[in-house]
């Protein structure tokens, strides 16, 4: 453990804490609302929105995971960086028809808006707790990439002892959980502008500086290609009778296809996510959405540049058996001490932001969808901030005996199987934003159809580490060619919703009442009905 680097950390960490705790007096107002607590009074706009979004998506464990994928050479270990490219323009064409519905009606999470549009309690619930189902294992991997950057530091993960190790993590979690609880969103809406700056300046002297320190680009790059080839010949046997997998930087063969169907479902299923939702909705116009979708691609470079870390610290000489702990490994190797405490804390700060929020939307969906809709139809507004708040401390509390119980691998590809899950949602999210031709029971069923194949493909995936969910791809049926789970089990939830839709408008089965009117889709701030629609004094559903 070096003294310096920890103190640079702990600064940085209460620095964060702080700001957490002090957020709830930012544009202060009554967080026992859940408009306030939950989505921060619907106001951000462009500037903390770009901050907040981009906090949400790009965490700590893009941070650690994308990088790691190359430095085990991967040969579809870039597929991050297409995929958040592919993403905006999609954000572009249907999160402002969802901000615009949303505000109309006051609805809080996407299963809110599923429900009023298709008048099904079951198929909003089916929505919630898929969102609530695939969040949690992208909260444990927020707690993944802090557990690497603590046992690095000295830390943690160095006992016989399961309590030393864990008592790090436990705090930083404690300290989440406490300034989350007080503050809500507003707490990871003010903390990502730090965690935001330390992370672009510590990418860019990474990218600069340590290459310099190498001998340069070309050096890296030839360095890499040497471990690739000498790994490939040394197991060349192996690779013939594919009980090992050959190391490369481009996707060949039908590589490409696992390469560009994992970047395509992912770019799908990244905003049906819950939390990322709840960054938008957060937002105070339907033109911040739109330029925050013309601005965000700035990451996308910043992902770029990140992912190629992973290459310096192979010719940096990095050796680690967790292909995960690479890139600390190479800041603490290359870096001064002060500045390699700015950039742990960057990590770790980098999880705090996207667990907040996680948690946040989360418990949003249980109080909304579950509580409110099953359980005290009749509940106030204080009544639902205060079950979003204990239902967020429970979420957090639960990923971490997840990551803490389960192995790391079991928990990484868990991550995998959410994006398998939550793009099922897309055909009553998406799809019910522009029409309302599917049934509503067919929705259902797709979506029950698509998790169950779903599903049951990931389990029959079989790793060198583990025998069931080991990975995010299978074979396209019929062919020797891997796509990713998500787009097939997809495939499969489209079919059947359409098919059945057939079948039960032929039957005349009833359809239930649409409560959105086709104006709702296009109201922007300012227009009737939208702050009305928000005031405490107002139901929540119009």
């Amino acid at each position: 453990m070096n003294g310096v680097v920890l103190g640079v950390f702990v600064f940085l960490f209460l620095l964060v804490t702080v700001l957490g705790f002090a957020a709830a007096r930012w544009r202060a107002a009554d967080l026992d609302s859940l408009d306030e607590w939950g989505l921060g009074g619907r106001g951000f706009g462009t500037f903390i929105a770009w901050f907040l979004i981009g906090g949400d998506i790009y965490t700590a464990y893009t941070f650690i995971a994308v990088p790691a994928t190359l430095y085990a050479g991967s040969v579809v270990g870039f597929f991050a960086v297409p995929y958040t490219i592919v993403v905006y323009p999609l954000i572009f064409l249907f999160l402002p028809r969802l901000w615009s519905v949303s505000h109309r009606h006051g609805y809080v999470t996407p299963a809110d808006f599923v429900q009023g549009r298709y008048d099904s309690r079951g198929l909003a619930l089916a929505v919630a707790l898929t969102g609530i189902l695939a969040t949690m294992p992208y909260i444990a991997l927020q707690l993944v990439g802090m557990q690497v950057v603590l046992q690095v530091m000295g830390i943690g993960g160095t006992s016989d002892s399961w309590y030393v190790n864990d008592v790090p993590l436990f705090l930083a979690f404690a300290v989440l959980a406490a300034y989350t609880y007080s503050s809500g969103l507003r707490a990871p809406a003010l903390i990502a502008f730090v965690k935001d700056a330390l992370i672009y300046v510590v990418i860019l002297v990474a990218v600069f500086y340590i290459p310099h320190q190498l001998g340069g680009w070309g050096h890296v790059f030839s360095s890499v290609t040497e471990s690739f080839d000498a790994f490939n010949s040394e197991n060349a046997d192996a690779i013939a009778a594919g009980t090992a997998v050959p190391k490369g930087t481009m996707p060949v063969g039908a590589a490409q296809w696992a390469y560009g169907s994992l970047a395509l479902g992912s770019a799908l299923a990244l905003f049906m996510y819950p939390h990322s939702v709840t960054g938008v909705l957060s937002t105070r116009s339907r033109s911040v959405i739109r330029r925050n979708a013309a601005l965000l691609p700035a990451y996308s470079f910043l992902l770029g540049l990140l992912a190629l870390l992973g290459f310096v610290a192979i010719a940096a000489g990095v050796k680690v058996e967790n292909p995960q702990q690479s890139v600390p490994q190479l800041f603490e190797d290359q870096f001064s001490p002060w500045f390699a405490g700015v950039a742990f804390a960057a990590i770790v700060i980098g999880a705090l932001v996207p667990a907040a929020i996680m948690s946040i939307a989360a418990a949003n969906l249980w109080t909304r969808n579950v509580y409110k809709a099953f359980i005290n139809r009749d509940a106030t507004h204080a009544q639902e901030a205060t079950q979003s708040k204990v239902a967020s401390l429970l979420v957090k509390f639960g990923a971490l005996a997840f990551v803490l119980a389960l192995s790391k691998e079991f928990a990484i590809n868990l991550q995998l199987l959410g994006g398998v899950w939550i793009l099922q949602t897309m055909p009553a999210i998406v799809i019910g934003l522009y029409t309302r031709w599917l049934h509503r029971w067919a929705v259902l069923a797709g979506w029950a159809a698509g998790m169950a194949w779903g599903t049951w493909l990931a389990y029959g995936v079989a790793s060198p580490t583990q025998q069931h969910f080991g990975g995010p791809l299978v074979f396209f049926p019929g062919t020797e060619t891997k796509v990713y789970i998500a787009l097939l089990a997809f495939a499969l939830n489209l079919v059947v919703a359409v098919v059945l839709t057939v079948a039960l408008r032929a039957a005349g089965v009833a359809e239930g009442v649409d409560q959105t009117r086709p104006q709702d889709y296009h109201a922007d701030q300012g227009d009737p009905g939208v702050e009305e629609e928000l005031s405490p004094e107002t139901p929540i559903h119009a």
